[in-house]
């Protein structure tokens, strides 16, 4: 993305007009704010709710925290000043690398349950924890090593320095494509197991057309995990690139795409990894509760599932299909 959110845009002067900058400003600050959003809603369900202060959604609370600190320093960020323009371009590097690193966490304890049947994966906590901060915090202080900040209209940036692209290449790129490749890696392995669990279950039960429909539906939701990270950075990746190799020559549509999409990265995960059959099921039961019938009518039915029991993400599939 745009040095707006964690990534310089030295060349931009030399390229993009003003009003492409105050477009590509414009952008990344609605996008930016539809991603706090929505980041700031599933923090929020999880303070509130307690029934879903289990592991599963813990890790999805991590991230979800990473991206909204990530999309508010990306809003905030004041080039005018030049402290705020550090704060800004720091901060927005360090979370969203930890938001990065957190999808790996869930993709991590997904497979050991899943795959290896394990049932230990809450001892690893400390070490998500050590693993994900310390390595946002050791990319963060590479990259600000040799670094000299200037402000461009809405940007922060670094100094156009050959050292400080390939710098920022590693230490953000670096782990975005480690954290998708891994992603993928672990999910083909673990909705290959589902399937194989699924075809097995084939007329061994009375339940094996209810397992075979759950199974179907996990398997292709996980299938979307990757994708976000792919397609939130996809357009900034070859942006980034193509600055490297053509230096003082950006294009706008593809700036348009990298900031517009990289933006949204928060608002695809709150979704996907936060917006889950727990939290319907915790806000419907609020509603229930707290609204009066001929009112509660009114909202979506996603939000009023009634009757059904709330099952652990990452292991229902799995428990089921071995009873």
């Amino acid at each position: 993305m745009e040095s707006m959110k964690a990534a310089p845009a030295p060349a931009v002067a030399a390229s993009l007009t003003v009003r492409d900058r105050r477009i590509l400003a414009a952008v990344s600050t609605g996008t930016a704010a539809l991603s706090l959003a929505g980041s700031a809603f599933i923090v929020l369900c999880y303070l509130l709710f307690k029934e879903l202060h289990k592991f599963s959604f813990k890790l999805v609370f991590f991230l979800a925290l990473s991206d909204m600190f990530c999309s508010f320093f990306t809003i905030v960020g004041d080039p005018s000043n030049g402290f705020f323009c550090y704060a800004q371009d720091y901060t927005a590097h360090f979370f969203c690398v930890a938001s990065f690193l957190w999808t790996t966490t869930i993709a991590f304890t997904l497979h050991r349950t899943v795959v290896r049947h394990k049932t230990d994966v809450e001892d690893f906590e400390s070490v998500f924890h050590l693993y994900v901060w310390g390595t946002s915090l050791v990319t963060t202080v590479i990259r600000s090593i040799g670094s000299k900040y200037g402000r461009l209209g809405a940007w922060c940036w670094t100094e156009p320095a050959r050292t400080g692209k390939v710098a920022h290449l590693i230490t953000f790129y670096g782990p975005l494509w480690s954290a998708i490749l891994y992603n993928a890696f672990t999910y083909f392995q673990v909705t290959r197991m589902l399937n194989n669990a699924t075809r097995m279950a084939v007329g061994m039960s009375d339940q094996s057309r209810h397992f075979d429909t759950r199974a179907e539906k996990a398997v292709n939701r996980w299938g979307y995990y990757p994708l976000i990270l792919i397609g939130s950075w996809a357009f900034g990746t070859i942006n980034r690139l193509y600055d490297f190799i053509n230096p003082g020559h950006r294009i706008f549509w593809l700036s348009f795409l990298d900031v517009g999409f990289a933006g949204l990265m928060g608002l695809f995960n709150s979704i996907a990894y936060g917006l889950n059959s727990s939290v319907r099921r915790a806000i419907g039961e609020r509603i229930d509760m707290w609204i009066p019938e001929k009112f509660a009518r009114f909202c979506p039915a996603w939000l009023r599932p009634r009757g059904q029991r709330q099952e652990n993400e990452l292991v229902s599939l799995m428990v089921e299909g071995q009873q």
